[in-house]
């Protein structure tokens, strides 16, 4: 039809006709076959037209009739809403002899106000009787997302000035008929894609679910495709896009005219490997020569050796050497090994302490245990062994590396190819990491552009950009739009870290409570089993009614605490006929058969039409050993706040449900 259509839209077999009953004069429908239609809205002038649905015969008709598609007279957005649904609204609202609806939140702006936010014209009468944030929830479906977006913001806190300030407002009158220029708007292109010929249709219909896995929305447009004059940093909670925004500015930048390279890095090698099969869906060849995607460990390592770097890198404790230096623990402080492991991580490494002054001096704020100078001195012992015994060896570890890789760069030693630098997953870093990111790139325009979200830190690290050189000042953002997860999994997640203090990744705190979701779902299945086995017999036999109803088990996975915990449950089911596949160190092909499985740490930065999290069990989560083995009241809040971000990260994979499993005895961590 689509073919037909472009060669002759007045062709025989077509009939291009106008839909008796429906309110909108442009729309038409067109015969595709005996049982099918196309609707479509023709244009005022020149020859674009936009097809809008396509349904049974009777069905298209009646969607038709029941919908308009307008261009925003202020936005210059185009929009389709159901105006049948908002005319008996506004009817009802007429027919009511109270006040309410003049009482609302948005009761007192003016309709042009209403409209320039993104709101219909037709609509403005049902959003001014608007009466609280649940009203607004209940009448989503029916906004345009741009119109929610801003709504919601402005019941937040916003200031009307701000909500008009973050959207893309035409800087000339909108003319109501001109479709083309309506078409090229960002709120337009999250409903529309225009095509010039059949491949071009072709492209967009087979393309794979990993390239609209990766289709920018226009708030995230606005942050990727402009001039920044200095280093960004992004916010926003899992399944807000914000490594989509990585990646598409790392694909803005690389399209433009330069030779240098832009530098995408991460933490993980599972991470960067996943990033860079993504890029390879929306890059060109050329495009993707010029980003270059590593973790950073990897990037150190082959940083110093192409620069003759002669030490072993070495990632983990040295277990020798550090039984050697616990030797030299002074038995009058009292302290477990715990603690020094502790210190030495959070206070010496993570501050590039080298002396016994240096940590004299120190800030150990957070630490939990007071160390007076004398214990400081009698603890340095610990440290210093431990450093005595690495050198010996050539032995450094990754922060040392990472200083070792800035004092090259700083000496103008090395000429480093890169013009920008990506950095995703950002609160897996530390300090020294972002030291040398800093380093990698000299400041000014477009030189850095950072993403995160504190509440999804799961290795501990930390950092505040502006103490690195990366002066955000002015440029911070945050995504609040969750694209990914329905309400009610976005909600369930969100609760385990209630209360928790996160921070900004700039010294501040980020609170996600203005999150929310566009997606309605079932609530996570919270259900805890007698044994093992009856856990589970429960995932097998559901899993086995999916596929039974059309589902692939390739779009499940299973998330465990820790490897033990993945293999007990993947024999057990695989006993009962299920089939598997571990989602190990390789990207996940979801070619291959089988219900995925994998641990938390591992399933971060994957998603899933479904979540099972399994074994959620006491002693599970948290580990008894690493429970029982913090010292301090804050090294056990601090434990907690990472085992809870581990269940936040993997129940925010799923797209449509999660199921949150247990035996014996659940984990306190589910109770609140």
């Amino acid at each position: 039809m689509m073919a037909k259509f472009r060669a002759d839209s007045r062709g025989l077999g077509l009939h291009l006709e106008p839909v008796r009953g429906s309110s909108d004069p442009k729309i038409r429908s067109l015969r595709i076959d005996r049982d099918y239609r196309a609707i479509v809205r023709a244009p005022d002038d020149g020859n674009t037209h936009l097809l809008l649905w396509v349904d049974k015969h009777d069905d298209a008709y009646m969607w038709a009739e029941r919908h308009e598609c307008k261009i925003n007279p202020e936005t210059g957005a185009l929009q389709i809403y159901d105006c049948v649904e908002i005319g008996q609204a506004v009817q009802a609202l007429r027919g009511k002899n109270s006040t309410d609806e003049s009482v609302g939140p948005f009761a007192a702006y003016q309709a042009r106000k209403l409209v320039r936010i993104g709101v219909p014209e037709a609509m403005v009468p049902v959003v001014k009787a608007i009466r609280d944030e649940d009203d607004l929830e209940a009448k989503k479906a029916r906004l345009p997302v741009e119109a929610y977006q801003s709504l919601f913001y402005l019941l937040a806190g916003d200031s009307y000035e701000k909500v008009v300030g973050e959207l893309e407002l035409p800087d000339e009158p909108v003319d109501p008929g001109d479709l083309a220029k309506a078409l090229v708007r960002d709120d337009s292109r999250s409903r529309f894609v225009l095509v010039h010929d059949e491949m071009e249709l072709e492209a967009v219909l087979n393309a794979p679910l990993a390239k609209w896995r990766v289709f920018l929305h226009p708030t995230q447009r606005r942050l990727v495709e402009r001039d920044w004059n200095g280093p960004v940093r992004l916010l926003g909670a899992a399944g807000t896009g914000k490594t989509v925004v990585a990646m598409h500015r790392a694909r803005w930048l690389a399209a433009r005219e330069g030779s240098k390279k832009i530098l995408f890095v991460t933490f993980t090698k599972n991470l960067a490997t996943d990033i860079r099969n993504n890029l390879s869906t929306i890059c060109s060849t050329r495009e993707l020569d010029r980003i270059e995607v590593t973790n950073l460990d990897a990037w150190v390592v082959r940083f110093l050796k192409s620069s003759g770097y002669g030490h072993d890198i070495r990632y983990g404790r040295d277990l020798n050497g550090w039984r050697n230096a616990l030797e030299f623990r002074p038995a009058d402080l009292n302290l477990p090994n715990s603690f020094y492991e502790a210190e030495w991580e959070q206070v010496v490494q993570a501050n590039g302490v080298t002396t016994v002054d240096q940590y004299m001096r120190v800030s150990r704020l957070g630490r939990g245990v007071r160390l007076n100078r004398r214990d400081r001195a009698k603890a340095w012992r610990v440290f210093e062994e431990y450093k005595l015994y690495l050198a010996s060896r050539g032995i450094k570890e990754p922060e040392d590396a990472c200083r070792d890789a800035i004092s090259l760069i700083q000496a103008g030693r090395v000429d480093l190819p890169y013009s920008a630098v990506i950095v995703d997953e950002a609160q897996d870093l530390g300090t020294v990491s972002f030291q040398l990111i800093r380093s990698i790139v000299p400041p000014g325009q477009n030189d850095i552009f950072v993403t995160g979200d504190s509440h999804q830190r799961i290795y501990g690290r930390k950092a505040v950009l502006g103490r690195c050189g990366i002066d955000i000042r002015g440029r911070a953002r945050k995504l609040y739009l969750n694209y990914r997860t329905t309400e009610q999994t976005r909600a369930w997640s969100a609760r385990l870290l209630e209360g928790r203090k996160i921070d900004d990744l700039d010294g501040g705190r980020d609170d996600n409570s203005r999150i929310r979701s566009l997606t309605k779902g079932p609530d996570p299945l919270v259900r805890c089993f007698a044994t093992a086995e009856d856990q589970a017999a429960f995932i097998a036999e559901d899993l086995k009614r999916l596929q039974a109803d059309g589902e692939k088990l390739a779009n499940v996975c299973i998330v465990a605490r820790s490897k033990a915990a993945r293999d007990a449950v993947r024999a057990a089911i695989e006993g009962l006929g299920v089939d598997t596949d571990l989602i190990d160190r390789l990207s996940d092909d979801r070619s291959r058969a089988g219900v995925r499985l994998a641990t938390m740490h591992r399933v971060k930065g994957l998603e899933f039409e479904r979540i099972v999290l399994a074994s959620i069990n006491a002693g599970l989560v948290p580990p008894k050993s690493r429970w029982d083995s913090a010292s301090t009241d804050s090294e056990r809040d601090e434990l907690e706040t990472t085992e809870r971000a581990l269940l936040y990260v993997s129940a925010s994979r799923a797209k449509k449900a999660v199921q949150v499993l247990s035996y014996g005895e659940q984990s306190r961590l589910l109770g609140g």
